[in-house]
């Protein structure tokens, strides 16, 4: 109770709206905590899918592209003067570069990177794995992200989001 007799909110004064989009943790460790045991599972119990020559040149590919794209993706982010942390403010919504292609072009070079990964090693336990990686992407960074950039961009952000796809 207050000094006049009123009852306190539970909350302290000082609770405000945070001024990020609440995501679970960073992209990186979310990928990292389904790769290792995807690792450790082909390990233990190997799985060969795909012939030799082509897991080489698809997983080079996969991950070439993605060494192609991260440098550009990160750049743009450097232009606009926005955080790429996920736990910080944006200040910008990136419409240029591989941003006028996918709204993820960060999360896409990830997952580019995990697939080859997967394909080079010819492990079907680490292409499995990513499924749940995907899953966890989406609810605990990519829905809440989006959620915090409609809030905060509004009608900007919703144009963007109608005009380019989430992946690519």
């Amino acid at each position: 109770m207050t000094d006049d007799g009123s009852e306190t909110p539970n909350q302290p004064a000082s609770a405000e709206p945070s001024d990020s989009p609440g995501v679970i943790t960073i992209p990186p460790l979310i990928y990292l905590a389904f790769l290792v045991p995807g690792i450790a599972l082909e390990l233990v119990f190997p799985v060969d899918l795909i012939p030799n020559l082509a897991q080489y040149i698809v997983g080079f590919v996969l991950i070439a592209t993605s060494i192609v794209l991260l440098p550009r993706a990160f750049g743009r982010f450097r232009a606009a003067r926005t955080n790429v942390d996920v736990r910080k403010p944006t200040t910008a919504i990136i419409k240029d570069g591989p941003y006028r292609f996918s709204r993820n072009p960060l999360y896409l070079s990830m997952t580019l990177i995990y697939l080859g990964i997967g394909v080079a090693s010819d492990s079907l336990w680490i292409l499995g794995t990513l499924i749940p990686a995907l899953v966890v992407m989406y609810y605990g960074v990519i829905f809440r992200e989006e959620a915090y950039l409609e809030g905060k961009f509004g009608e900007e952000y919703l144009s963007y989001k109608r005009s380019v796809r989430r992946w690519f």
